[in-house]
């Protein structure tokens, strides 16, 4: 018998207490304990209305317990391996239990431990929802075998087996309770049990399949008069259908956290239909439709007064919505998808600056024609072969470049040096770069879901790493150019070998340089396979790789004949420039996952230079420029000094 009871014992804590105490944690046992932590979180954030209300202690009991949960949540979140954000998480659960030490309001306790909650599985991610959409009719079945003589026929916590037990049995039909339940608190509690109640852990008893099927049908029991409503609005509403897109969003989604957007009666209407047909996600909107859903309910957020809600819309609109289709998009019209992608960063930083929200309908309405302008465009392109093959040889081409220039002068000034000895950790730098690329591919595809941000500040982070590392050695060859500078190199390096720091430090460049490209261009290759047309992505791919052989030819035997002080000096040009290319592509990239602002500026947008129209990649792409000209004037001087 299944009985989800409505205040679980002390004992449920000083389990979890005891066994962190006892056992500790380890990172192989963090795929048990996450869980436990977040299912804790849970209890917490829905049960501490029944320990306080309006400030004062209502049930002693439930309040000691309420501390205890907090306070062995920031035990067991102590104990967890070392991670970026665990400072951040410790700082959460500390006001966490602030606030319930201090019988803090019940939405204040409500929201911390939700957002804690978040915040965990983001640092030590688990799987969150099922592997497939749920079996509701199973899920009935289940039910009335399992938990029906507890909680009722209908869940209203009125089964004959529920009588005299203590605590007594939660109601599903619990409308307020039920709105602080997503699909992935009801398969917590049903895969682990309650200690110290009569519910038992099912997890060895059914399988995860049953206990999924079980959780989604047992959510929409609070929901049953809205789900005819909940039809008509999800395949009738873009804007409503942008607020959960995929099973995993809907299997954590409580009807409280839409609610503020979409209103209390809407909201429960389409979590309602959602749990009762969560197939109906497989008509989802994708691509640029879900860009533009998302977008609109972005401003409706921002209409209801919830900012932070209204910014995660705009950046998933571009994230999921745009990024997924950029390489279709940008073989057919890549004007038009560098003003969707500058427009939506300015409509981000608007929202996070607070602006009038008559500027932000306008700014709304401007994106939406540019998004179905796109729309068009690539309804138009899916059979064309021309577009394929032409979109597989711009994209190696382009992304190749960049890297093979870096790789060529490096190997150009290793032979110029006489240092072959050092050649082979350039070489190893650019095929670990290569098999690394396709290998986060493949994890990324097969393994875990790399989101459209972690992949843009992969791309940001490494484009400015290898930008500082091109700095520097720009300065350094011009150094070495500068008078007898490079003579006195050579005769001091003739008869000593590069140090392994060295080495290694080539090693590196060479790797950062190709990675960041191999990885992108692998995302826009994967957008671009389509059926039927695979022949002519392959054909492009090969077109490319054949001018990158024509080009690295060329460069090579240019770089022998050059006298060593001009190539010497030609080579720091170059690296200078590609340093202030990356700068650009790099400040891009994060203002494209949103972590830093966009403000226009009066430049024209030059994709292939790094040069974008905004001041923050300007201004820093003037930095470098500025530090390239002090060291370029220090050289010249210290060589006129000598």
């Amino acid at each position: 018998m299944i009985s989800i009871n409505r205040h679980p014992s002390a004992c449920f804590s000083i389990f979890f207490l005891l066994l962190t105490l006892t056992f500790g944690i380890r990172a192989d046992n963090v795929i048990s304990v996450v869980p436990q932590t977040w299912q804790m979180l849970d209890y917490l954030a829905t049960d501490y209305a029944g320990a306080v209300d309006q400030g004062k202690v209502i049930n002693e009991t439930e309040f000691a317990e309420m501390r205890e949960f907090s306070a062995t949540v920031r035990t067991q979140i102590a104990a967890l391996p070392e991670h970026a954000d665990k400072a951040s998480l410790l700082e959460q659960a500390d006001g966490l239990m602030a606030l319930v030490k201090n019988k803090a309001d019940i939405a204040k306790v409500a929201s911390q431990a939700h957002q804690l909650a978040d915040t965990l599985l983001a640092a030590y991610p688990i799987p969150t929802s099922p592997a497939a959409a749920p079996d509701l009719a199973r899920g009935a079945t289940l039910y009335q075998s399992h938990c029906a003589s507890c909680h009722g026929a209908k869940g209203g916590g009125d089964g004959p087996a529920a009588v005299g037990l203590e605590p007594p049995v939660i109601a599903f039909t619990d409308v307020e309770r039920a709105d602080q339940r997503s699909p992935l608190s009801l398969f917590q509690t049903i895969s682990q049990g309650v200690e110290g109640t009569s519910m038992i852990s099912y997890g060895e008893q059914l399988s995860e399949a049953d206990r999924w099927a079980l959780a989604y049908y047992t959510g929409t029991l609070a929901y049953a008069d809205d789900i005819k409503r909940g039809q008509t609005l999800w395949q009738q509403d873009t804007g409503t259908r942008a607020h959960i897109s995929n099973l995993d969003e809907l299997s954590r989604t409580r009807a409280d956290q839409i609610s503020a957007v979409l209103g209390r009666e809407q909201a429960h209407a389409l979590i309602g239909y959602l749990r009762m047909q969560p197939d109906a996600l497989e008509q989802a909107l994708t691509g640029i439709a879900l860009a533009r859903g998302r977008m609109a309910a972005s401003v409706s957020a921002y209409q209801a007064g919830d900012s932070k809600e209204a910014i995660q819309l705009a950046l998933s609109a571009y994230l999921d919505g745009i990024e997924p289709v950029e390489p279709r998009l940008n073989a057919v019209n890549s004007a038009l998808r560098a003003r969707i992608e500058l427009s939506m960063g300015v409509f981000r930083t608007s929202l996070s600056k607070g602006a009038d929200i008559n500027n932000i309908v306008i700014q709304a309405a401007e994106i939406d024609e540019l998004l179905a302008s796109a729309q068009d465009f690539t309804a138009s392109e899916n059979d064309n072969a021309t577009t394929t093959f032409l979109g597989a040889f711009t994209i190696l081409v382009r992304e190749g470049l960049e890297a093979l220039l870096v790789v060529v002068a490096l190997l150009a000034f290793l032979n110029k040096a006489g240092r072959q000895e050092t050649i082979p950790y350039v070489h190893a730098g650019w095929i670990f770069a290569l098999v690394a690329g396709v290998g986060t591919w493949a994890v990324a595809h097969y393994l875990v879901d790399i989101s459209g941000a972690s992949r843009e500040l992969t791309e940001g982070l490494s484009a400015l790493f290898a930008a500082l590392i091109l700095l520097a050695v720009g300065l350094w060859m011009h150094q070495k150019s500068t008078g007898d500078r490079w003579q006195a190199y050579l005769k001091e390096k003739m008869n000593n070998a590069l140090s392994k720091r060295s080495a290694w430090f080539l090693f590196v460049l060479a790797f950062v340089s190709v990675y960041r490209e191999v990885f992108e261009t692998i995302l826009f290759y994967a957008a671009l396979w389509q059926e039927g047309q695979e022949i002519w992505l392959l054909g492009g791919i090969g077109a490319a790789i054949l001018v990158l052989a024509l080009v690295t030819w060329g460069l090579l035997r240019t770089s022998r004949r050059l006298p060593i002080s001009t190539f010497f000096a030609a080579s720091s040009a170059l690296i200078a420039v590609l340093a202030v290319v990356l700068t650009g592509k790099g400040v891009s990239a994060l203002q494209e996952a949103g972590w830093v602002e966009v403000s226009l500026a009066s430049i024209p947008h030059i994709d292939l230079l790094g040069i974008f129209p905004t001041w923050q990649t300007s201004l820093s792409q003037l930095a470098v420029i500025l530090l390239l000209v002090i060291g370029y004037f220090y050289n010249k001087r210290k060589a006129t000094v000598v």
